[in-house]
């Protein structure tokens, strides 16, 4: 349906849309690659042939969040469009009317999570590991993936991951709840996933789409206030005074 260098669409027939993440080597998160899903997640929400979709990644990590590199060198615009990009990325995606599988084929760690607990079915493979490293970097969540976090995340799970930092594996995401189905290798992740969007697909698609507003517009609704009150350009940046060193800390940890 579409490609773009980080992008890229694929039919699988029955109305089930492959929607593949594909910036190299491990989808780090930009303000352009954020808002560039933004707008083809919401075209094929409002695509009446799309029935379902399945987001994945061609890389050993489906996504590793901010390219900390990158990232030290932020000015203030840089920084708010960053988090501009994570706001109305997700949003998006959380939004979006349509069945989302996220089919995680490697770790989905800080801002690359919020792929997964966007969307509607998660399959990982034993392999793939989880994580909210913000605290480790020095800088808190913008207020979309926040919100999301918590409606998404029990307030136990939310302890574990946001105020550590520390990934856990699959096993442990699915005992936490935002994991539905493991899968043991690429085969049997693409298998389920197949079949988790077909089984979506089949449902009537006003009744989902309504039932998924129940469910979600009051965090959406928060979401949109916050934005329009000024949630994509906080005061003085995104950052503090500890991020850009904690930033160090992680590149020279590896």
């Amino acid at each position: 349906m579409t490609e773009s260098d980080t992008l890229s669409t694929r039919d699988l027939g029955d109305g089930i849309v492959e929607l593949q993440l594909g910036r190299a080597p491990v989808n780090a998160l930009s303000a352009e690659f954020l808002m560039e899903f933004a707008d083809l997640i919401t075209r094929l929400g409002d695509d009446e042939a799309v029935r379902a979709i399945i987001l994945t990644s061609p890389f050993k990590v489906f996504s590793a969040g901010l390219d900390l590199k990158e990232a030290q060198d932020f000015d203030i615009e840089q920084q708010h469009a960053i988090v501009r990009g994570l706001n109305e990325g997700f949003l998006a995606l959380y939004a979006c009317p349509k069945p989302v599988v996220a089919s995680v084929s490697g770790a989905a760690i800080a801002g690359g999570l919020f792929f997964v607990l966007a969307s509607d079915r998660r399959v990982a493979m034993t392999k793939s590991s989880f994580g909210l490293a913000e605290v480790r970097v020095g800088a808190d969540f913008p207020v979309g993936p926040l919100e999301i976090a918590k409606a998404t995340l029990d307030s136990d799970t939310q302890r574990r991951l946001m105020l550590t930092g520390q990934p856990i594996g699959s096993i442990a995401a699915r005992n936490f709840g935002f994991i539905d189905i493991i899968a043991e290798d690429q085969e049997d992740l693409t298998a389920f996933s197949l079949s988790e969007a077909r089984k979506l697909a089949e449902l009537p698609s006003i009744a989902y789409a309504s039932i998924k507003q129940q469910l979600r517009g009051e965090t959406i609704a928060k979401i949109k206030t916050a934005l329009g009150e000024g949630g994509n350009s906080p005061e003085g940046g995104w950052f503090n005074s500890e991020t850009k060193p904690a930033m160090q800390r992680m590149i020279d940890q590896g």
